[in-house]
């Protein structure tokens, strides 16, 4: 069978979605050799800012399909076109779009919808072109593959599509996190002006990742402990409508003691990851929460908002908490800080729940997706 997935998240600097399609697209091929996978996206984006992680399968191989006026319109044109020319057997939307014109079954990826549902975290541009495109790309699609049961829930409820064309299918941290010794992370601590002893939260800076919120809670715990030389440090690039967590770290009382790293590599991230005393992810929304899993699989004692989705991802293996409230927030982290014995089990408990997700599984149970379609 040949294969198409969409190849435009990995023409960008990856974050969630485009670690998403990279590790999808090469798990199906690895379990799968009898298939043949295209990564198919359009020659307006570049083929210098196409990357893998590593070394892709034989049976993958990215496709840079030349557009000119007409084409260029790809979801409506150019990729219909190309499906049919190439006789691609089926397609696979990752990041919330497949051909309008169907020569083959779609299968499509809806993360999560926090641009229906939250649209005051987004950019007023992104949202309309949301609320106008995922009702019909939701109705397009012969399937909908969704990460927890929580966005499964949402989207049968608001996107009025019926449960039997719904597929839950959750992520994984990928292969290279895993624990690192605590003096091997020196260097990039260093590098990064990181001391010993460090609060940790990961994530693109957006309204919905709830940096203000974490920020009061860190002065509410160096109220009470004045004289410990503990860092908040947040690690991530600057998205949308970010001026407002800027703006709460640059007017906090403390914020000598906070650290903005910017975008980071693989290996900073999983030495930060490694040697945080506190993994934090305060999110008011998420369609399941990768960076979690990813510091669980470092070892990382984790603390999350208590959300539906965090909770269902995270499976029993974090302390959770309202992201709405400091005082509980600065509390829970405090407990943990200064909890030894209970650090210790949640580093243990993170680990297995780690363990229990892979690409692999996601890979199968997508690639179960697909017969069905097929067949």
């Amino acid at each position: 069978m040949l294969i198409g997935l969409d190849g435009i998240p990995l023409t960008f600097r990856k974050t969630g979605v485009g670690h998403y399609t990279a590790q999808l697209a090469t798990a199906l091929a690895t379990i799968a050799p009898e298939h043949e996978f295209r990564l198919i996206y359009p020659s307006s984006f570049p083929a210098s800012g196409f990357q893998f992680d590593s070394s892709p399968p034989s049976n993958l191989a990215p496709v840079r399909v030349p557009v000119g006026p007409i084409r260029k319109h790809w979801w409506s044109v150019g990729l219909p076109r190309y499906i049919s020319k190439a006789h691609i057997q089926l397609f696979h939307g990752t990041n919330y779009d497949v051909p309008l014109w169907r020569g083959c079954p779609t299968v499509l990826t809806i993360h999560d919808l926090s641009m229906l549902l939250h649209p005051e975290t987004h950019e007023r541009r992104s949202v309309s072109r949301a609320k106008r495109r995922l009702p019909l790309m939701s109705k397009t699609a012969d399937a909908i593959v969704v990460p927890t049961e929580a966005i499964r829930r949402e989207v049968c409820e608001h996107l009025r599509v019926g449960e039997h064309k719904v597929f839950t299918v959750p992520e994984a941290a990928r292969e290279f996190f895993h624990p690192v010794d605590f003096a091997e992370t020196r260097a990039t601590r260093e590098q990064l002006g990181i001391g010993d002893e460090f609060v940790l939260t990961v994530g693109t800076i957006e309204p919905r990742k709830n940096i203000p919120t974490l920020v009061t809670a860190f002065e509410r715990i160096l109220r009470v402990e004045s004289n410990r030389q503990l860092q908040l440090v947040i690690s991530g690039g600057n998205g949308w409508l970010a001026a407002p967590s800027f703006e709460a770290i640059k007017n906090s009382k403390v914020s000598g003691q906070i650290v903005l790293t910017g975008y980071l590599n693989d290996e900073q991230l999983r030495d930060l990851y490694s040697s945080c005393r506190v993994f934090v992810y305060p999110s008011l929304y998420e369609g399941f929460g990768l960076p979690p899993i990813e510091a669980m699989a470092c070892g990382a004692a984790v603390v999350v908002s208590n959300i539906p989705a965090l909770v269902e991802s995270t499976g029993g293996a974090a302390r959770l908490t309202d992201p709405h409230d400091a005082d509980e927030m600065a509390q829970t982290i405090s407990d943990v800080l200064n909890d030894d014995g209970e650090r210790e089990a949640l580093s243990n408990a993170g680990c297995k729940r780690a363990d229990e997700l892979s690409w692999t599984q996601t890979a199968i149970k997508t690639l179960q997706v697909y017969e069905s379609l097929v067949s």
